[in-house]
């Protein structure tokens, strides 16, 4: 069953090197971060599977010892997921995951194994607490670090351009992760979250099917939009 989740952003520029000069404007998302994953070493799980969105050639499982690299973000930085288990064929993690990949390295990750699950942005609903509903019974205890932006459509700046709609999806969100609210995050409207390109929708309603019967009690410890994107940081236990 689940005993912990971690819920943090996904953007490349919350690893310092690809942030350069701007590296000090997430400081705060990324002691968020930290806080929520030390939550995760706290509950001591048997498997910890690192969960995110990803385009199709980085979608579904990828083994511990899988890595990833930030070299298309113009940094020869590589990550690995968990321990080195020796050669991974044809197997390197989207974006989301290497970033989780990257969180795990900073906060000294040395204890469950630690596997990866890419999801696409369209995946539907049921489909999304299907698969968290499976990885809650990986092992006794499963622990999630659940990778994922709000929406993308804040300010006039964003990826996504303003759009009006985006303020109270992202404050319906950071009121379910804050509340460990599956039955809200499941509630979360699929195509309203791809049109304001909130990459997160499909893992936390993944975190939402892992968590059915669990009870945890959540903490939200961070939430911004510092580039027009929602930021949010979330603890589960």
């Amino acid at each position: 069953m689940l005993a912990a989740a971690a819920v943090c952003p996904c953007p490349p520029l919350l690893v310092p090197e690809v942030a350069a000069g701007a590296a000090p404007e997430l400081d705060a998302a990324r002691d968020a971060c930290a806080e929520a994953i030390g939550v995760l070493v706290a509950a001591r799980p048997d498997l910890l599977i690192v969960v995110g969105p990803a385009d199709l050639p980085g979608r579904g499982p990828h083994p511990e010892g899988a890595t990833g690299t930030f070299r298309g973000f113009g940094v020869g930085l590589g990550v690995r997921l968990g321990r080195d288990r020796g050669p991974v064929a044809d197997d390197t993690l989207p974006p989301s995951l290497s970033v989780g990949a990257w969180l795990l390295a900073r906060a000294g990750w040395d204890g469950a194994p630690v596997e990866g699950l890419g999801v696409g942005e369209q995946l539907e609903t049921d489909r999304c607490t299907s698969a968290g509903r499976d990885l809650a019974t990986r092992a006794d205890r499963v622990a999630l670090l659940v990778m994922g932006d709000g929406s993308a459509c804040r300010t006039l700046k964003a990826p996504g351009y303003l759009d009006r709609r985006a303020e109270a999806f992202d404050a319906a969100a950071a009121r379910a992760l804050g509340a460990a609210d599956s039955d809200a995050l499941t509630a979360l409207d699929a195509s309203l979250a791809y049109e304001l390109k909130a990459a997160g929708r499909a893992p936390w309603q993944v975190l939402a099917g892992a968590a059915q019967g669990a009870r945890p009690a959540g903490r939200l410890l961070y939430e911004d939009a510092p580039y027009g994107v929602d930021y949010l940081v979330a603890a589960w236990s």
